[in-house]
């Protein structure tokens, strides 16, 4: 089958990505996962495919009705702000989604309740007992698992979620955590009885089910098969699934059980039908029908992290309601830096904001993260020095240099006119490009993407080899040349337009801009085919893209002004106004430490920060940059005490990661005090000792 082949079926496809959590903005982890499945779809779609690709926010939960409480709005108003955020990170990467909803649409409760009344009457998989569950005597509520935190009943691990472990992917009740406490006043959680809805994973049925549809080697991926059948296979089995929250709890009430509600998980995928609901409500489709349709194919991108849910709970509970299940989960692995994690709820990571707010171009990411990623379940870093030398070798010296080396001659010599009379079938220059493609496709298809576009970059060097054995620079010299001028420029850009094909899902902008300059209609993968016919007219070359200077990752990476509280020795004039109450619940998260500063070094290429060692009594030394060279030489701190933010998120800088801050207070006024002044405690604390 060649490149240019035609699909003998239109396939009808549903796409989803995992739904973002409607408390904050995006952060890279999302972008990279969302680049990933557009690369994906607009691939299906140059092959003439039929796509539907849709997202929602994930709107429900605890979490959502705390942080709205807070901020002194309804849970409503809290998401809906949340997104109207979402369209500049969408259209800023090249992220073409059909349809963003939310699983508080009415799409959302209806088909939830309508799935839980299929599970309950049809299937008899749903079953209340009574459970002993954590109690907040302080917020005197009951504590969703996002909740509470302890160390993981499995492998010991500290500080995991209620119902999960980051470290290694066990599933469990939040009552199985050792040393529980809440982490929203830091009170040890007391237990009390509720009645409890579950779905029974642990029925024979189920567990039967799943064997078939998770471990069919034509379904997951090998990695994530084995943990399923790992899962599978464990000597406790499947646990059923608690699938109820009490009230108070913003989300979707259960039929017949009043001040139940159901648990985020449970609504959350089915947010995927409900936004794909939505769309074809809008344009004017009939939903029932599409996914009653053998031939339609659901397809879910997701992170390691969630698969549990979406290889477990996910098809059991689309199976015993009667629905369509996946035809695949794709799973990918985290985004880290320089080999350092990166953590949603430790809040690090690349900001996706500041990446285009300094002007970096969006493409360049998405060419990056596409050279990274492969269909294993394996981490993507980013490197700033790597991105640069990548970026700017492979689609600025190898990809856009066909087009600078041979457009000018074409528009300046020739009138802009393409001499094609040697683009015959068996043109050897044409067959290699073609041939590759078949290749390229199956590779795109497969989402390996970077083997994908490794085999690009091959052609092109095969293209700049014959760029250089004809120069065209030399054959403009002498006018005798001008027919063989015209034609190996006209090759390079019939070349330039096959790259572009290829190169389209990954850089849909550029391509649009590659379409005007060779004045042709919107490219698809068939193409690649037929070439421009003889003597087409193009338009004058415009510069397509810029080289990344590593100043902007240094931009990108620039650490933020150390804060300094409201503490002066200027007079009144100096004292900054008290900044607006909190409770003791803020205060609690806050973990401050006496630390002593072991050793103290100035940061080269910085004339702000001093790297401070730091033993804050735990075991282990900690590296924190901190913005006060101004005021101290390294020598007159070393061995003294300081107070530290002990659990601030880890940040990664430019010079290496900051595992905290040190506090210093200053003037409001600079110029009229510029000073800065670390805080010291009383003589006789110790390193690790709480501020309290």
């Amino acid at each position: 089958m060649s490149v240019t082949d035609n699909p003998s079926t239109i396939r009808k496809l549903f796409v989803t990505t995992a739904l973002p959590y409607a408390n904050g903005a995006f952060h890279i982890g999302h972008i990279m996962e969302y680049i990933q499945a557009d690369i994906w779809v607009r691939f299906m779609r140059l092959r003439g495919h039929e796509v539907n690709f849709v997202g929602a926010d994930d709107a429900h939960g605890a979490p959502i009705m705390i942080a709205a409480e807070k901020a002194g709005v309804t849970p409503q108003e809290f998401v809906a702000k949340i997104a109207a955020g979402r369209q500049q990170y969408l259209d800023g990467f090249h992220i073409a989604f059909d349809n963003w909803h939310s699983t508080d649409g009415a799409e959302n409760h209806e088909l939830s309740k309508e799935i839980y009344r299929r599970l309950r009457d049809d299937a008899k998989l749903i079953t209340t007992r009574t459970i002993e569950q954590f109690y907040d005597p302080v917020k005197n509520m009951f504590l969703p698992d996002r909740y509470i935190k302890g160390e993981c009943p499995k492998c010991g691990a500290k500080d995991q979620y209620g119902d999960s472990c980051e470290v290694c992917s066990a599933v469990y009740a939040p009552t199985e955590l050792k040393n529980p406490y809440s982490t929203l006043t830091g009170a040890a959680p007391v237990m009390k009885s509720s009645e409890h809805y579950f779905f029974q994973l642990s029925d024979p049925k189920c567990v039967e089910f799943l064997r078939s549809w998770a471990l069919d080697p034509a379904r997951l991926q090998p990695e994530v098969a084995n943990k399923a059948r790992e899962w599978l296979d464990s000597e406790t089995g499947l646990g059923d699934w608690d699938i109820s929250r009490d009230a108070p709890y913003f989300g979707i009430e259960i039929p017949d059980a009043p001040g139940k509600y159901f648990y985020v998980w449970l609504d959350a995928p089915i947010g995927y039908l409900a936004s794909l609901k939505n769309y074809f409500g809008k344009t004017g489709r009939d939903f029932d029908a599409f996914l009653a349709d053998p031939v339609t194919e659901q397809y879910h991108f997701i992170g390691k992290d969630i698969t549990y849910f979406h290889t477990l709970f996910w098809p059991a509970m689309l199976h015993f309601a009667g629905m369509k299940v996946p035809n695949n989960i794709f799973v990918h692995g985290f985004i880290t830096v320089s080999g350092e994690k990166m953590s949603k709820s430790r809040g690090t990571g690349i900001s996706p904001l500041r990446y285009l707010e300094i002007g970096m171009n969006p493409e360049w990411l998405r060419y990056y993260i596409a050279a990274k990623l492969n269909a294993h379940v394996e981490d993507v870093d980013f490197n700033p020095e790597d991105f640069v030398a990548r970026v700017n070798s492979d689609l600025v010296g190898k990809y856009i240099n066909i087009a600078s080396r041979a457009a000018g001659f074409i528009t300046k010599k020739f009138g802009g006119k393409l001499a094609m009379g040697w683009a015959t079938d068996d043109d050897a220059f044409l067959s290699g490009l073609r041939v590759a493609g078949a290749e390229v496709a199956a590779l795109y298809e497969a989402r390996e993407y970077g083997k994908a576009l490794r085999h690009v970059m091959e052609q092109a060097d095969v293209v700049n080899a014959y760029v250089d054995a004809n120069k065209p620079w030399e054959l403009a010299k002498d006018a005798a040349n001008n027919a063989k001028l015209q034609e190996v420029c006209s090759r390079l850009l019939e070349a330039f337009r096959i790259l572009t094909i290829y190169l389209k899902p990954v850089l849909p902008a550029l391509a649009t801009q590659v379409e005007t300059l060779l004045n042709i209609a919107p490219l698809q993968w068939s193409d690649a085919a037929q070439a421009l016919p003889d003597q087409h007219a193009m338009q004058s070359y415009a510069h397509l893209m810029t080289r990344v200077e590593p100043a902007m990752l240094d931009a990108l990476f620039e650490p933020p002004a150390e804060p300094a509280p409201a503490v002066a020795n200027g007079g009144a004039a100096d004292i900054e106004d008290i900044d607006a109450e909190i409770k003791i619940d803020d205060f609690m998260k806050i973990d401050l430490r006496v630390a002593q500063i072991v050793d103290c070094e100035h940061v080269d290429g910085s004339d702000k920060l001093l790297r401070l060692t730091l033993d804050v009594g735990e075991g282990r030394l900690r590296n924190v940059f901190s913005g006060i060279k101004s005021a101290y030489k390294p020598e007159d701190l070393k061995g003294k005490l300081t107070v530290m933010v002990a659990n601030l998120a880890p940040r990664k800088m430019k010079f290496g990661v900051s595992e905290g801050m040190v506090l210093a207070a200053s003037a409001r006024d600079e110029k009229a005090d510029p000073g800065l002044y670390i805080l010291e405690p009383w003589p006789g604390a110790k390193p690790g000792m709480r501020i309290r």
